[in-house]
């Protein structure tokens, strides 16, 4: 165990944020997500919610300020009467994180898989709400 450091986040988890550099993404991905298929590299946290996880990530995980939107999310498929209130939970624990308002990429489903491909690696959530798939860009530490 270590100081400082959030116990949601795996030693696995933890080795990946390190390897991770600039402009590398990661994805948080809910439990309908087609993780194992999608992921260069996957990492298993069953049983947690995205929320938590994003918290505790960006607690170590600097987002892109080079980039519009250093943050996506994959939008509802036309004709589904789902509304993603998990969204609004995403966007509180972002700014507060960051300090300040971050602009967020809203990404047609299978565009958002098509980048999830490319992503560095994949977290497998236990998060049981729609939609709740979440894409963070890294960014430097100054």
């Amino acid at each position: 165990m270590l100081k400082g450091i959030p116990g949601i986040l795996s030693p696995e988890l933890l080795k990946v944020l390190m390897e991770m550099g600039h402009s590398d993404e990661i994805v948080i991905a809910d439990r309908n997500f087609p993780s194992a298929s999608h992921g260069k590299r996957l990492i298993r946290c069953d049983g947690h919610g995205i929320p938590e996880l994003l918290t505790a990530v960006l607690q170590l995980y600097p987002l892109d300020s080079y980039v519009e939107q250093p943050i996506a999310l994959m939008a509802v498929t036309p004709g589904d009467s789902v509304k993603p209130t998990i969204w609004e939970e995403f966007k509180k624990v972002i700014n507060e994180k960051n300090g300040e308002p971050v602009n967020i990429e809203v990404m047609e489903r299978f565009a958002f898989y098509e980048r999830a491909k490319n992503a560095y690696a994949i977290v497998a959530t236990g998060e049981k709400a729609l939609y709740a798939n979440i894409i963070l860009k890294k960014g430097i530490i100054s």
